[in-house]
């Protein structure tokens, strides 16, 4: 079933579940190479009540960079829907120093920035990329506001893998109808993004 990822993993199999029950329909697949942005312009309407990005070995091009995301609510013309967020981090060292908690320089009170969907900067090393998902819920609706979450894994130029935890919403009735990922400085040196629609 080309483009269809069924969930059927056993909660007892000792693998990790996918974000959602469900059957998954790819609508569309970005590979970024040097790109200065990663946007989705199109299939995010009222044909799923769903959607997730897979975001796979993100890796950046400048050193120390945080990796974004917004919305938009006219097609892609401008990328700066007001937002709610909670973000949430752990991290273990090499050195084997860790920690978790909650990152009050990592969320955003209705703002409209781009929203951080790492921990500290990504290195430019070969083994330090950032891959991971975010689901958005009923990106169509013009009645209620429309409530995302994600979970990354990242390495930083320290060495620190760091696991990040964001959730909120898009403060808006309009529908969400499009979705940019960037880095807060330089290019997205290689990685793809995957979008699903989820039944």
């Amino acid at each position: 079933m080309s483009g269809i990822i069924a969930d059927n993993i056993s909660s007892n199999s000792g693998l990790i579940k996918a974000p959602s029950a469900g059957v998954w329909v790819k609508i569309s697949a970005v590979t970024a190479s040097g790109s200065a942005t990663v946007s989705f312009t199109s299939g995010l309407d009222s044909t799923y009540s769903k959607y997730c990005f897979i975001l796979n070995n993100i890796h950046a091009a400048t050193d120390n960079q945080l990796f974004h995301f917004n919305g938009s609510s006219d097609s892609g013309s401008n990328y700066n829907v007001r937002k709610d967020t909670t973000f949430w981090r752990a991290y273990h060292a090499e050195d084997d120093s860790s920690g978790i908690g909650y990152d009050t320089g990592g969320d955003l009170a209705n703002g409209t920035g781009f929203q951080v969907l790492n921990g500290d900067g990504l290195g430019i090393d070969n083994d330090q990329n950032t891959t991971g998902y975010l689901c958005i819920y009923n990106p169509a609706s013009t009645t209620f506001v429309k409530h995302f979450m994600s979970v990354f894994n990242n390495m930083t130029p320290d060495d620190y893998l760091q696991n990040t935890y964001v959730g909120g919403y898009f403060n808006t009735t309009s529908a969400v109808d499009a979705i940019q990922f960037k880095m807060a400085s330089g290019n997205i040196d290689a990685g793809t993004i995957t979008l699903y629609g989820i039944n």
